[in-house]
């Protein structure tokens, strides 16, 4: 049965959000947390829930010309006509936690971002450079697209496979499954302190694998699931990261092992050698948004 490679959000309207606080998880990982603003008009979807965030890399100003639809073609073109300098970053990222309101608190979302380089001496992106030095107080605009894990393919078992950028979506969806979920995930990090541990089900194996500074990202992943004892069929498998890893989970589920193309769900989050994110959300945005 096939079912959609994407599941909608209610709702995909610009949302106004401000920082509330922000935690250093490890070397390269660090939490910001959001509220604030219009964060009761967003819907949790739990799982690997993703959205567009535009940081205020220019300023509030570059925030308030933002145009409505900015994830559409049109809307898009409008956003690459704000001036350099005042265009604020656009980047996608996944829900790690979300809480609802509780008495005189808020509702909150957690965004976990991977560092790369360092703000200090300047070798840090733009995304990295402002979670870094961002404080309470400021302002970013989201906007929800939905889920990539569509649960309708399954999630009694799965196959989660990742590299570091993937953690928060794997770490959500093992929040989202049923507690008597079974199967594995594979994750793979730049250093054990990366390796963040997160709840899961009991029946869902987690296995890290620390990557060599000289080893390709995903490769060793890659290498491990060639090895690794499938679950038994059917199953839902889930792939996200840099945009080899993701294909080729995919590629060798489908093309070697016989797993139905429909039971996997998969997504390029960034790609070696590329400035930016690489999944096809980014890549595609002008024309139509998908990830």
């Amino acid at each position: 049965m096939a079912f959609s490679k994407l599941v909608k959000p209610e709702s995909a309207e610009l949302l106004h959000l401000t920082v509330l606080r922000t935690e250093k998880l490890s070397a390269h990982w660090i939490r910001v947390t959001l509220g604030g603003g219009e964060v009761e008009k967003f819907r949790p979807m739990g799982f690997d829930q993703w959205f567009r965030l535009f940081l205020p890399i220019g300023g509030d100003a570059g925030l308030d010309r933002v145009p409505a639809k900015a994830n559409r073609m049109f809307g898009y073109l409008k956003f690459l006509r704000i001036p350099d300098g005042e265009r604020p970053v656009m980047r996608n990222y996944s829900v790690r936690a979300y809480r609802s309101a509780e008495g005189e608190r808020g509702a909150e979302i957690d965004v976990d971002f991977v560092l790369h380089g360092s703000a200090a001496d300047g070798t840090a992106g733009p995304a990295s450079r402002w979670a870094e030095t961002c404080a309470p107080g400021e302002h970013v605009l989201i906007i929800d697209e939905g889920l990539t894990f569509n649960p309708e393919r399954g999630t009694d078992r799965v196959l989660l496979v990742g590299d570091e950028t993937a953690l928060p979506a794997i770490s959500s969806i093992a929040a989202s499954i049923p507690s008597t979920a079974t199967g594995t995930a594979i994750i793979e990090v730049p250093s054990e302190e990366d390796a963040l541990a997160f709840p899961h089900p009991e029946g869902l194996t987690v296995e890290w694998i620390v990557r060599p500074h000289d080893e390709q990202p995903g490769a060793l992943a890659l290498r491990r699931l060639a090895e690794l004892e499938l679950p038994a069929a059917p199953f839902h498998a889930y792939a996200a990261g840099e945009q080899s890893l993701a294909s080729g989970v995919r590629k060798h589920l489908v093309g070697e092992r016989g797993v139905d193309k429909n039971a996997v769900s998969f997504c390029g989050y960034w790609k070696i050698g590329a400035a930016s994110p690489a999944s096809k959300a980014a890549r595609d945005v002008a024309a139509e948004p998908l990830r």
